[in-house]
């Protein structure tokens, strides 16, 4: 045993003696309570006051000591001591006169119980006053053992800290965020050389804003800055600040960035900030959060207030910086923003080839056809994906992992697990031609991605899915590929209509994402007849919400004039559906009897069946 742990043993056995004396203690005093309040205890045979005045009168009685209403009677010839009980108030003279004994002829005496009566009275009082005192202490001390979970310290920071001795994260161990890194950088640079900088009239940078959707990696890389630059890292997240007592997120906030202070130079995280870093008053009238916005202003005090606050760095972290209140993101807080999106291809393969280490994988896995695989993944899905895959991979016992656990693992990160129920054929049917009609129309529409996966197998709250995934990164998409993308969603339920002379209910989620879609083309790009005009609205607040989310500020003319744009486009992409599916009725036949057979059809199935895709120049 090491001598921290024969400390920490050795401490914890005296915090236990300690605890088992104060308890024996109290137990000690409550005992002699309760004595004290019972009295003296009886001792020798109780016998009737009949029998006493009868034994006076024989004169074998020696002596009688009155305690109280016990009589205390000892006998002449053998020192015997027996009691007997009176009435209350009677008096022994009267009794033994009444009785016709004569009380000359027994020693008659008066215990005094005085004193035992005052203690009595005096323990009655003030024992239940010390024994509340002592269980509040015990409560008090085993509270503030406690450590962050102390009553005392609810405005004690709840930040984490990890010092240079933590294990470190570095930039090499963060992939597919070169960019970032780029500019992050700088601030390493800051903290290990700010001589450098002073010497040229440059200030450390307030504060640091990573924003990009989840999972995109911006608390790994806020750890690598501090990794790199061998600084305290402070880490916390937002909601941590707030409690139900008024004033405790400030005073956290002020406790945090003393220890920072303290630990300089130091690096302060904070995850999620738009938590307790949001507008001012969006609260709405009445049903603000006084609390949240006292903590706001705290920080924005600590971070640029009359106090120099030196060599500590804010790093904050957020998915939605519409939402923060513009004091905060202004230069002199946070000086920087970092924006972080999704990777692209070559940002995937390095994010594979980091979760990759450590698992054994066959040779037929390509990491390049792995990238093209997984356009949209972040690189908390690619860690995920490559994780399922191995566990896909030691359920079956294989010994290296293959690219079908790979495809396996990739769509049930994107979709879900599979869910085996029982189906009707009816159900199946349905299923077969709706996910054919997707298919069959997004492969005969040029501009739209060709297809990877037909399945009826359900996953999630889907019956079946059909896999278009993109073939390259995009970061624009032209009128021509969104209105093929509308009519694509549309081709299931026209294949319903068209084959079964009916429609299901299947269909809700694709009307869902075609809509959304013809929406936005609408109401945000400028694509339809209503002209080059944005009508996306924004709240009171200055943040742009989303499509079709009530309360913008549209007049109830122009909202039906969008709303029949709408209808249009869905209407031309249902029926450019239609027509393609009348076109290749014949390969929607043999694809959904295929998918019968199989469930599931890959791409190389399906181009087999209804040949190349013939794809726009």
């Amino acid at each position: 045993m090491t001598a921290n742990k024969r400390k920490l043993s050795s401490k914890k056995f005296l915090n236990l003696l300690k605890g088992f004396a104060v308890y024996a203690l109290i137990g000690f005093v409550a005992l002699l309570f309760f004595v004290s309040l019972s009295g003296t205890p009886d001792t020798g045979t109780e016998v009737p006051i009949s029998k006493v005045v009868s034994d006076v009168k024989s004169g074998k009685v020696d002596k009688i000591v009155v305690d109280g209403d016990k009589l205390d009677v000892t006998y002449k010839n053998n020192n015997k001591t027996v009691f007997a009980r009176k009435e209350s108030g009677e008096s022994v003279y009267q009794i033994l006169k009444d009785s016709n004994a004569d009380p000359s002829k027994v020693s008659i005496s008066v215990k005094d119980n005085t004193l035992s009566q005052a203690w009595a009275s005096l323990l009655s009082t003030l024992l239940p006053v010390i024994l509340m005192g002592g269980l509040l202490l015990l409560l008090f001390r085993h509270a503030g053992a406690s450590g962050a979970q102390s009553i005392f310290s609810f405005g004690q920071s709840r930040a984490r800290m990890f010092s240079k001795d933590s294990p470190q994260v570095k930039f090499n161990d963060v992939a597919g965020v070169d960019e970032a890194k780029k500019e992050l950088s700088e601030i390493v640079e800051f903290l290990k050389t700010p001589e450098k900088f002073k010497a040229l009239g440059a200030r450390t940078p307030k504060g640091v804003l990573l924003v990009g959707p989840a999972g995109v990696g911006k608390t790994m890389l806020a750890r690598a800055v501090a990794g790199e630059a061998g600084v305290p890292f402070f880490s916390i997240a937002g909601s941590e600040f707030m409690e139900m007592l008024v004033g405790v997120g400030a005073a956290r906030v002020r406790d945090m960035f003393a220890t920072a202070k303290k630990n300089a130079p130091s690096i302060i995280f904070i995850d999620e900030i738009e938590s307790i870093g949001r507008m001012r008053g969006m609260g709405g009238i009445g049903g603000g959060h006084d609390e949240r916005e006292q903590t706001l202003n705290q920080i924005l005090v600590e971070m640029d207030g009359f106090t120099p606050n030196d060599h500590v760095i804010v790093i904050g972290a957020t998915n939605r910086p519409d939402m923060l209140d513009p004091a905060l993101v202004r230069p002199g807080r946070f000086d920087r923003r970092v924006v972080l999106g999704l990777p692209d291809i070559e940002e995937r393969k390095s994010i594979i080839k980091i979760h990759m280490k450590g698992k054994p994988f066959t040779k037929e896995v390509d990491i390049d056809k792995l990238a093209r695989r997984t356009v949209g993944f972040s690189g908390a899905d690619l860690a995920n994906m490559l994780n399922e895959a191995a566990i896909l991979a030691a359920r079956e016992n294989k010994k290296a992992i293959e690219p079908v656990d790979l495809e396996e693992a990739a769509t049930k990160v994107k979709m879900g697990p599979q869910r085996k129920r029982m189906q009707t054929e009816e159900d199946r049917k349905l299923a077969a031609y709706h996910e054919a009609g997707h298919a069959i129309v997004g492969h005969f529409l040029p501009h739209v991605d060709p297809v990877h996966r037909i399945t009826i197998v359900a996953r999630g709250a889907s019956g079946g899915h059909t896999m278009f995934p993109p073939t390259a990164d995009r970061s624009n998409e032209s009128k021509t590929r969104l209105l093929e993308q509308i009519s694509t969603a549309m081709g299931g339920q026209a294949a319903e209509k068209l084959v079964l002379n009916d429609i299901s209910t299947g269909a809700a989620s694709d009307l869902e994402v075609a809509t959304s879609i013809a929406r936005s083309m609408v109401m945000e790009y400028g694509m339809s007849e209503l002209g080059p005009i944005s009508m996306r609205p924004k709240s009171m607040f200055g943040a742009w919400m989303r499509p079709g989310e009530e309360g913008g500020e549209i007049s109830s003319d122009m909202q039906s004039k969008v709303d029949e744009e709408v209808r249009k486009i869905l209407e031309h992409a249902y029926s450019n559906a239609t027509i393609i599916l009348k076109e290749h009725k014949g390969e929607l036949e043999k694809v959904a009897k295929d998918l019968l057979d199989k469930e599931t059809l890959e791409s190389e199935d399906f181009v087999a069946i209804v040949g190349k895709k013939v794809t726009a120049q």
